[in-house]
């Protein structure tokens, strides 16, 4: 199942653009040392709580935070009347760090960074499987088993359909895609196939003019 053919593609959203990946993974990085003594679990948990039940939950509130609806000061003030008192100390200082830089914008991702880099510390990753249809919960076993037994690491699967593959998988490790899907094999079909007709017309081509 993973043996497919193997193609290196760009990051296809802002959300994995090299740029905002590496400045978000400097907060990342700070955040998770911040919380070595306090528990980084616990404190992820404060910081994947406060994205889905407040940011996601609350659009003013969000866009707030996020644009540039209101100023560095102004947005420092909004922090301590909402989360002083009901968030962690840790959590709230680290809110306030990235509002002082201005990089609140990032915070969807960093707090992908953080989740990405706690994971791969636990020998875990996140891989994107795609597939022509929804996978039965045998199905997804099967291709973690064999995805651990292969890449060495403990495979934490976000699925898709996409009903234009025909059948097969298409798998996302980092930046490497591994597709066995029939709509791939069809066109690397079409490609030999194109290849050998080129071939044979070159081909007759040499003869023609070593016969003359």
């Amino acid at each position: 199942m993973i043996d497919p053919s193997q193609v290196d593609t760009r990051p296809p959203s802002v959300m994995e653009d090299p740029s905002v990946q590496m400045i978000a993974r400097v907060y990342a990085q700070s955040f998770l040392e911040a919380g070595r003594e306090a528990g980084v679990e616990g404190l992820l948990e404060e910081f994947k709580s406060f994205q889905a039940d407040v940011l996601d939950r609350n659009p003013e509130y969000r866009r707030l935070l996020l644009t540039g609806a209101l100023n560095k000061d102004d947005k420092l003030a909004l922090i301590d009347r909402t989360l002083t008192g009901r968030g962690s100390e840790i959590f709230v200082n680290f809110l306030k760090v990235v509002t002082r830089h201005e990089r609140l914008d990032l915070l969807p991702q960093i707090l992908r960074e953080t989740e990405l880099t706690w994971e791969r510390a636990a020998g875990k990753r996140r891989v994107q499987v795609k597939s022509a249809v929804e996978l039965n919960e045998s199905a997804r076993q099967q291709i973690a088993g064999r995805l651990q037994e292969t890449m060495g690491f403990t495979p934490i699967l976000e699925t898709s359909v996409d009903p234009g593959l025909l059948g097969g998988l298409v798998i996302r490790v980092g930046d490497t895609v591994y597709d066995s899907s029939l709509r791939s094999r069809l066109k690397q079909l079409r490609e030999r196939f194109r290849t050998r007709k080129v071939h044979e017309i070159q081909s007759g081509r040499d003869r023609f003019s070593h016969h003359e």
